[in-house]
């Protein structure tokens, strides 16, 4: 294993930019991408591996995985800087790919929201139901219980609409209005209605965030996973880089772009609406905080969103425990697009303009304004990779087998109401 500046004790200096590795050979590059999360680094990899490409990663920050990027604090906690990210997908091509670079952990995502000062899960459930109202009730109750309270909607097009349409006002206000207007900084009513459409209602006792058929975390960390990814002679890493001093700078023949996409344009129509969010992490000298890895606080009088509880996710043993408090925030780095029709307007309008620049492959959420899950961006990154080698007339495996990978994981996400990354 080649040496990766990625720990979080040894940072790369932020006043300079710096190489992690530099390859022997020619000077120039086929590829210059920038963003070393899921569509830089998986792209880089291809490209490197699958092509024989010479590649140049660069990445604004002083370490690889972008967004996934995690860390040993000062007590030794596997923590993520930016947020819980939770592994799950239905794409079998996606995870056979992620395999060549990582082992797994079986976890199941499990997340409580505090409620009349109890802990109940979300998605609404069985269970939910039953302990809010002191109820004993079966399935058939419970679907009977919800429909009794659900309001008749029209035309659903926002997201209060979505959830006062399933299961009332009620609980809707309990679940969803807080959380909502604290993560987006905007009521339900003024949303899309994808914004709550994914979060299920359930009438029996499953209790799991999500129903994917594959829900596992990186044994070793996301870290780890993308410096074996990158491990690479044909990849070159900078970090701490600026793009437009790095295109003037090294010669390249095409650029891969994956930040954000009205940035790259200068902001000719306006910036893209986002929202950020501040991360507030903390040990705590006991060895367990909360039942489950993640428990939500839809209330107004609590500025966070969630509390994170890391060694429910990495399966970690240690005297200590770590936290991270979220707190949505309209300034900062671009996480979230705002769903919104005059956004997605906007976007169409630099899609426009993305779609006409020769040489530029735009690819990842920020360059696409969409919120994908990492399976998302991983099947849309290997989705162009294969467009690529096919355009090149590879007929080796790099066009064989990897066609068809992200068919079912490179379509774009629907945001929810209680975002996980």
């Amino acid at each position: 294993m080649r040496d990766f500046d990625t720990g979080a004790g040894t940072p790369v200096p932020a006043a300079a930019p710096a190489y992690v590795r530099r390859p022997e050979g020619p000077a120039g590059f086929d590829y210059l991408i920038v963003g070393a999360g899921f569509a830089g680094s998986v792209l880089a990899e291809r490209l490197a591996a699958g092509l024989g490409k010479r590649v140049l990663l660069i990445d604004r920050r002083p370490h690889i995985g972008g967004n996934a990027y995690d860390h040993h604090n000062d007590d030794g906690l596997l923590i993520h800087r930016y947020g819980p990210h939770i592994f799950h997908t239905n794409a079998q091509q996606v995870v056979d790919y992620l395999s060549r670079f990582t082992k797994w952990r079986p976890y199941e995502h499990r997340v409580l929201a505090r409620v009349d000062e109890q802990l109940v899960p979300i998605p609404i459930n069985r269970t939910t139901v039953n302990r809010l109202y002191g109820l004993d009730l079966d399935e058939a109750g419970v679907a009977a219980f919800l429909k009794a309270r659900a309001e008749p909607v029209a035309e659903i097009r926002t997201s209060e609409d979505v959830v006062v349409g399933a299961v009332g006002r009620e609980l809707y206000e309990k679940f969803f209005r807080g959380y909502t207007r604290k993560q987006w900084g905007l009521d339900p009513s003024d949303l899309d209605k994808s914004v709550t459409s994914r979060v299920p209602t359930r009438t029996n006792d499953d209790d799991r965030y999500f129903g994917d058929s594959f829900q596992n975390m990186p044994l070793h960390g996301y870290t780890r996973m993308f410096e074996n990814m990158l491990d690479h002679p044909n990849i070159t890493i900078m970090l701490n880089a600026d793009y437009r001093d790095v295109a003037r700078e090294v010669q390249h023949r095409n650029l891969i772009f994956s930040g954000p996409v009205d940035e790259y344009f200068d902001y000719r129509f306006g910036k893209l609406p986002y929202r950020s969010l501040k991360f507030q992490h903390e040990t705590v000298d006991r060895e367990w905080f909360q039942p489950v890895g993640v428990v939500n606080y839809p209330g107004e009088d609590v500025p966070y969103t969630r509390i994170t509880e890391y060694k429910h996710l990495t399966g970690q043993t240690h005297a200590k425990t770590s936290l991270t408090y979220e707190f949505p925030s309209a300034e900062g780095d671009p996480y979230y697009p705002v769903p919104k029709p005059e956004n997605a307007e906007l976007y169409r309008k630099y899609q426009a303009l993305a779609d006409a620049t020769p040489n530029v492959q735009f690819v990842g959420r920020l360059a696409t304004y969409r919120y994908y899950n990492m399976d998302q961006v991983v099947g849309q990154a290997l989705a162009l990779y294969t467009r690529i080698a096919r355009g090149e007339g590879a007929t080796t495996e790099a066009a064989r087998g990897m066609s068809g990978i992200g068919a079912g994981a490179g379509a774009p996400a629907r945001t929810t109401a209680a975002p996980e990354a």
